[in-house]
């Protein structure tokens, strides 16, 4: 059912997932609020050079959406600006004191840009340049007392502040982001993997009668029962010269049309999954930042990310080299069971992911190849896939774990404002919501 216009008008001020999905344009509203908010204050208090509090607005949020970079950028920008004043202001006191030295003022000038320069390129970074910029800035003033730079850094400090606020009012958090980006890719993976099955399994899902060879019926298998047959095959059963040899270059023309489409389906969702892994990198920092994982931890996560796609990939194209191959009903069932488990694991995975409540994440299958010798008879190829199904299994497990051990940290930055909002989304529309970015 659609919601009404207005609560879809509403709906990104209010609900997480729908914010999620309009970040771009929130994020626009926001910067134009946020300046002219600054432009209103400057109007109002009058302060020298106020053009640096709107400046600053756009320096800190016009390239950054996400609450844990903006807060990390005006941190520094805050820091850069005070520490920035205080050498400034000591330097112009000691120009006072140095008298006809004016040589050693600037020479220690230079030595303090220099070092500022030296750690600003290790370590300070944006800040190390903000402290440069501001002594300079006080420094470089016509005034004693260097008023103009002064006021400068006054009014940066103002626009930092603007800028938070702004993001306290319409927030966007990367944790939130960072969480449905990867359970959007678990779900988009299961997909994948459920078509798997289909190149595999596809010539046991159309056979040949023997009692209706000469009248070329198919029948169904139980994996896909056929209820009618499709228009070509009801043409050419009507002709008398329909015999087993057509009916097979029909069977193996129907299967080379069906898995083209699932090929092309297949590439399709790759594309999209390989363009959320790219959006999910930029988020890794800031989710560091709000949550206080490990960043280490979370390079770890994406990596095992992007390691479930590659043999997810390597899966879908071994499995077309497959469809020729036999393989006995033991292994095919243990494969079945395989691919229905790792299949569920992944959307339960997501699923927790999204989750406002805080659920866990349980072992992702009970199987174990070990067990089952008769995937030791098996020719070269099958025990190569039957390697790669062990193998995602295994990078799931890992994957899991991870989140698992880090869940109380980016579950408690998601906040509490967002988790409760959620739950009485679910609890009253009965269903969850999806990002697809």
């Amino acid at each position: 059912m659609n919601k009404p216009l207005w609560q879809q008008i509403i709906a990104p001020f209010i609900e997480p997932y729908a914010r999620y999905h309009h970040a771009n344009i929130l994020h626009a509203i926001r910067i134009g609020v946020a300046v002219v908010t600054a432009l209103l204050i400057n109007r109002i208090t009058q302060l020298p050079h106020g053009e640096w509090t709107a400046m600053t607005v756009f320096v800190i949020l016009g390239l950054l959406q996400y609450q844990g970079a903006i807060y990390a950028k005006a941190k520094e920008r805050v820091l850069g600006t005070i520490l920035g004043i205080i050498i400034g202001l000591v330097l112009l006191w000691l120009s006072h004191g140095l008298g006809g030295y004016l040589w050693l003022y600037y020479l220690l000038i230079g030595l303090i840009s220099g070092m500022i320069g030296y750690f600003a390129i290790r370590q300070l970074g944006y800040m190390g340049m903000l402290t440069g910029l501001t002594m300079c800035m006080i420094i470089s003033s016509t005034s004693s007392i260097g008023e103009d730079g002064m006021f400068r850094a006054l009014n940066v400090l103002i626009g930092t502040l603007v800028a938070v606020a702004a993001t306290l009012i319409l927030p966007l958090k990367s944790t939130l982001m960072w969480r449905f980006l990867l359970a959007n890719n678990l779900d988009a993976c299961a997909e994948i993997y459920t078509k798997v099955a289909t190149p595999l399994n596809l010539r046991d899902k159309i056979v040949l009668s023997k009692e209706d060879e000469a009248r070329g019926h198919l029948i169904s298998s139980p994996y896909q029962p056929m209820t009618t047959e499709p228009p070509r095959l009801q043409s050419l059963n009507s002709g008398p010269l329909f015999n087993s040899s057509m009916m097979m270059n029909l069977e193996n023309e129907l299967e080379t049309e069906q898995l083209a489409a699932i090929a092309e389906e297949v590439i399709l969702k790759l594309k999209k999954i390989n363009k959320r892994l790219l959006a999910s990198r930029p988020h890794l920092a800031p989710t560091a930042r709000e949550s206080g994982i490990d960043q280490q931890t979370l390079e770890s996560i994406q990596r095992t990310h992007r390691n479930i796609i590659g043999t997810i990939d390597l899966l879908m194209t071994s499995a077309y080299q497959l469809a020729s191959k036999q393989i006995d009903s033991e292994n095919r069932e243990l494969l079945l069971h395989y691919q229905h488990e790792l299949t569920q694991a992944m959307g339960h995975m997501a699923a927790v992911l999204r989750s406002p409540s805080d659920e866990v994440f349980r072992p992702i299958t009970r199987i174990q190849v070990s067990a089952y010798p008769s995937t030791q008879a098996l020719s070269f190829e099958w025990q190569g896939y039957f390697w790669l199904t062990q193998n995602l299994q295994s990078q799931l497990q890992s994957l899991s774990d991870l989140l698992q051990q880090t869940k109380p940290k980016w579950f408690a930055a998601s906040g509490l404002r967002y988790q409760r909002r959620e739950q009485r989304r679910i609890n009253a529309q009965g269903g969850e919501s999806d990002i697809d970015v």
